[in-house]
């Protein structure tokens, strides 16, 4: 479906001014197969005469529909399964003395999309359940589109997406076949909750989090948004804990905030390392 690279910049403009992601000209191909769908919905055939719609009112449920056709919202479970390990076999440990005194983690997965990447994190935990008893494990996935939060609320999966990054006994293990398809099981969901939230906005609540998941997110914005978003994962990153990017991603030449981490490759650590002075910490939701 063919659109006016007027309509095309137009798009652009309300993408970046709501979500920060850039939409150069190399990616605006997308634009007619994204939207073709909502062309359908409405009855309009014309994309150009949709996008002048748009135009006219930017915060309408359109155009809230046409910001999240654009969005990728590509995700699977254990996506870059190495990365998991690492974080399984070797910081949850390192943090779990870190913690002792609190027992009580926060782990914020940003652009969470419909969440499984939250649920897999929360898989390592139960995974290990006798470890981490009497732990406190909060578990929190954003995104900028509130029709994938919705999603991620329901924690249900179709077979393709159960599929997608689980070994058959994974997904008996952890998600139950109901009518409407995979569910996550409630140890799992326990440990999990879904907030739309922009990354360029303040950190959410509960500030400070031991581990920040911002995987395959900063790639879609231009040097100037990527630096602003670098200083939000800096505010909400404890002074001791990590940053995991996506596997190509990387903080070297990106951001003066951030450092990769010496021993773990595709962690960062904050630039500078103050000394440890955490306070005592109330827990959201208990593993088990």
């Amino acid at each position: 479906m063919q659109v006016s690279e007027a309509s095309k910049r137009i798009l652009a403009e309300l993408l970046k001014s709501q979500t920060g992601q850039d939409l150069p000209a190399s990616r605006r191909w997308r634009i007619g197969s994204a939207l073709s769908g909502l062309s359908r919905e409405h009855g309009i055939a014309d994309l150009d005469r949709l996008i002048t719609m748009l135009a006219l009112s930017r915060r309408s449920s359109l155009a809230h529909k046409l910001i999240e056709a654009l969005l990728n919202n590509e995700t699977y479970f254990f996506r870059d399964r190495a990365m998991f390990e690492m974080l399984g076999d070797r910081a949850l440990p390192d943090l779990a003395q870190a913690r002792a005194s609190t027992r009580t983690l926060k782990i914020w997965s940003v652009g969470c999309s419909t969440g499984q990447e939250a649920l897999s994190l929360a898989m390592l935990f139960a995974g290990q359940e006798a470890h981490w008893a009497g732990w406190t494990v909060d578990i929190l996935g954003t995104d900028v589109s509130q029709s994938v939060i919705d999603l991620s609320r329901t924690a249900c999966y179709s077979q393709f997406q159960i599929q997608r990054g689980l070994a058959v006994d994974q997904m008996v293990r952890w998600f139950d076949e109901t009518e409407q398809g995979w569910q996550a099981q409630d140890r799992l969901r326990r440990m999990v909750r879904f907030e739309m939230h922009n990354l360029l906005d303040p950190p959410p609540d509960p500030g400070r989090f031991d581990i920040i998941l911002c995987r395959n997110v900063l790639l879609y914005f231009d040097e100037p948004t990527r630096t602003r978003a670098f200083d939000r994962l800096a505010s909400a990153l404890a002074p001791d804990g990590w940053l995991m990017l996506g596997a190509g991603e990387t903080t070297i030449g990106q951001t003066s905030r951030f450092v990769p981490d010496k021993t773990m490759r595709g962690l960062h650590r904050h630039a500078s390392l103050p000394a440890p002075s955490r306070s005592a910490e109330t827990g959201q939701r208990a593993v088990g």
